[in-house]
């Protein structure tokens, strides 16, 4: 009985959040172990359905860069990266289409629909509600900065009760363009903007963002954010996200935040708990 006490107690305590959070957009940035795991992919779907159910408006976008890497060895095509960015050739961005749009996108949409959500499967080419330019092609090719959001379409889909589920492929402005190669955070930053979010949230394979003795921040604002990069307590791999979260945050998101997505159920224990699992940035 105790134990049916306790369950009770977690989803009072949950109804608050849920409270606040019914009816509006949640964007989800989502990669790493959560995206390449049986069970936390498990896991991640469950946590959409429950979200979906509760009144929340989720919108996913994914990554796919290892699959990528994978397909192009198999193939013996040439990949290479400057700053952290994948250098898109033609030869290349066919690849990174086939595999986001067509492999990856299909399998998440999927796994949600099997698990009674109504989702729906697309990239930035679809309607041409996401275009982009080169980010300099001499330098990277195709691979491209967001000039544009159609919001509309997004919005109604989720109208319409859909989960969107995004890949980050870019449409070209000229005739017959074979699209651009689009940052996974970036184009969930610009989506979240676009579309209205409330919030944003980036899985990770890491608890959050950490401070210099490797203790996590639960809360910052984008002012201590700046400082800390100049400082070098953010540092590598977390600076674009943290560029990530201050993009949607300055573009009106209201909080964006980064979690372990290797970390069962990290959706819901951040949004619906008052102590949360990683680090929330605010305006």
């Amino acid at each position: 009985m105790q134990t049916k006490i306790e369950t009770v107690k977690t989803l009072l305590d949950a109804l608050p959040f849920i409270k606040e959070f019914r009816k509006e957009i949640v964007v989800i940035k989502y990669g790493g172990s959560a995206q390449t795991s049986p069970q936390l992919k498990e896991k991640f779907a469950e946590d959409i359905l429950l979200m979906y159910l509760v009144g929340i408006k989720p919108v996913i976008i994914h990554g796919g860069g290892k699959k990528i890497t994978d397909m192009l060895d198999a193939l013996s095509i040439e990949t290479k990266f400057i700053e952290g960015q994948r250098v898109t050739t033609k030869e290349v961005m066919r690849i990174a289409e086939m595999i986001l749009s067509g492999e990856i996108n299909k399998e998440i949409v999927s796994l949600l629909n099997s698990h009674s959500a109504k989702a729906i499967g697309m990239s930035g080419k679809d309607a041409h509600f996401i275009t982009a330019k080169a980010k300099e092609f001499t330098k990277w090719g195709l691979t491209g900065n967001i000039t544009d959001v159609k919001a509309d379409v997004i919005c109604n889909l989720i109208g319409e009760g859909f989960i969107p589920v995004i890949a980050p492929i870019a449409a070209g402005s000229e005739m017959g363009h074979p699209g651009f190669n689009i940052n996974a955070d970036l184009c969930a930053s610009y989506v979240a903007k676009a579309i209205g979010a409330n919030k944003i949230i980036f899985l990770t394979d890491t608890e959050g963002v950490l401070n210099s003795e490797k203790e996590l921040f639960s809360s910052l604002t984008s002012t201590q954010v700046e400082a800390f990069k100049a400082d070098g307590t953010i540092y590598g791999g977390m600076v674009p996200k943290v560029d990530a979260c201050l993009e949607a945050i300055n573009g009106g998101v209201a909080k964006a935040h980064i979690i372990d997505g290797r970390l069962e159920h990290s959706m819901l224990l951040e949004l619906f708990t008052s102590e949360g699992v990683g680090t929330e940035i605010v305006k």
